[in-house]
């Protein structure tokens, strides 16, 4: 089965290029590496990243944390989805 982990936050104004930079260097922290990573940012300072895992849907995965206060609009979204195949 593979799991998606999805990852978004809303920077401070006009700090999105930080906090992807940020997401960017956690990631490569990350005790595992995913199947697959990629990273996404969108108007309103929104970064999202998306992990890849091979992996049951209820299995313990290592998450991208949360960004300290001065980085962070508000607190992390973050959600988990079964992959049903691609077209």
């Amino acid at each position: 089965m593979t799991v998606a982990l999805m990852w978004e936050a809303r920077a401070l104004p006009g700090r999105s290029a930080d906090l992807l930079a940020w997401t960017e260097e956690r990631a490569r922290e990350l005790p595992r590496r995913p199947l697959r990573r990629e990273s996404f940012r969108a108007p309103e300072d929104r970064v999202l990243v998306i992990t890849w895992w091979d992996a049951p849907y209820d299995a313990d995965l290592p998450e991208l944390p949360e960004p300290d206060s001065d980085l962070i609009a508000r607190p992390v979204h973050r959600w988990r989805f079964e992959s049903l195949g691609s077209v």
